[in-house]
């Protein structure tokens, strides 16, 4: 990212965090990040836009700060502990605009906010799934959707709360609370059957995996969030192999489809991988 299209985006988000979207006008960002309107628009066509990339901006700003956790030595259950205090932090660090986003009608629910929002959400459930894999391993599996929704529910309630009252709160021991009453509930619904289950929230997987092929997703970022995904499975070293040569593959002039056909096919017994699977296909114009 150019210095001067980040420089807009983050004025643009100064003054959205107290003004709303609806009132700051773009003569009022350029002027704040001290760059000429004519140069804001060779960055962005309209304000919607630079609100399109303002989300992606924080999106990936959180992403980077839960991979740092990614390469460290650590348990399953201390890296997830991590993550969550960091996502707990981050969203704190920008409390007034998260506060601004949560207000109704504070952004406009356009066609391409929606997509990436639903987009969003849906690797949001993909990291919780992931991680709490990892930790309870095939105990959980069957549960996985039901855990990853009450885990949500868990860290966006408390979110609510730190974000208005703060005050008394430690944020790593709210964690490990947290993890202990998922714990319980790992345990609880032993025996039972998943209320929320792959089949159930198939519109959700299909509309995520249109998505992934919507303007700005091309392949090369499909295999980014597949690498991610790939990085928190238990065994991943064959999958992180067929990866390399997939990734290997797509920079060819000339891809092979036998190829990418092949590398594909060894990742269906991963059901969490699905999503960037079948979009890699259809990119290709292959059968999932």
């Amino acid at each position: 990212m150019k210095e001067k299209e980040k420089a807009i985006i983050e004025a643009a988000i100064k003054l959205y965090a107290t003004k709303g979207f609806a009132s700051t006008s773009i003569q009022e960002i350029v002027s704040e990040s001290g760059i000429s309107k004519g140069a804001f628009y060779l960055y962005f066509k309209s304000k919607d836009a630079l609100l399109i990339a303002i989300l992606e901006y924080y999106f990936d700003y959180i992403e980077k700060k839960l991979e740092v956790y990614e390469q460290d030595q650590l348990s399953s259950r201390e890296k997830f502990a991590l993550q969550l205090t960091a996502l707990f932090n981050t969203m704190l660090e920008h409390k007034e605009f998260i506060i601004m986003q949560s207000r109704e009608q504070a952004i406009p629910l356009n066609e391409e906010v929606k997509e990436l929002m639903i987009r969003k959400y849906y690797e949001a459930q993909v990291f919780y799934q992931n991680s709490l894999r990892a930790i309870y391993g095939e105990k959980a599996e069957p549960h996985l959707w039901d855990l990853a929704l009450m885990l949500e529910g868990f860290f966006n309630s408390y979110m609510k709360l730190l974000l208005f009252s703060p005050d008394g709160f430690k944020i790593n021991e709210l964690v490990e609370y947290m993890l202990r009453r998922v714990d319980s509930l790992v345990d609880g619904l032993e025996g039972e059957n998943p209320v929320a289950s792959e089949e159930k929230v198939k519109e959700l997987i299909n509309k995520t995996k249109a998505y992934f092929l919507a303007d700005g997703q091309d392949i090369k970022t499909i295999l980014k969030k597949m690498k991610h995904a790939i990085s928190n499975l238990e065994n991943n070293e064959d999958l992180n192999v067929s990866l390399e040569v997939l990734e290997s593959e797509v920079e060819r002039e000339s891809p092979r489809i036998p190829v990418i056909q092949g590398m594909l096919s060894n990742f269906k017994d991963q059901q969490s991988l699905d999503v960037y699977r079948e979009a890699i296909a259809e990119f290709y114009g292959l059968k999932g």
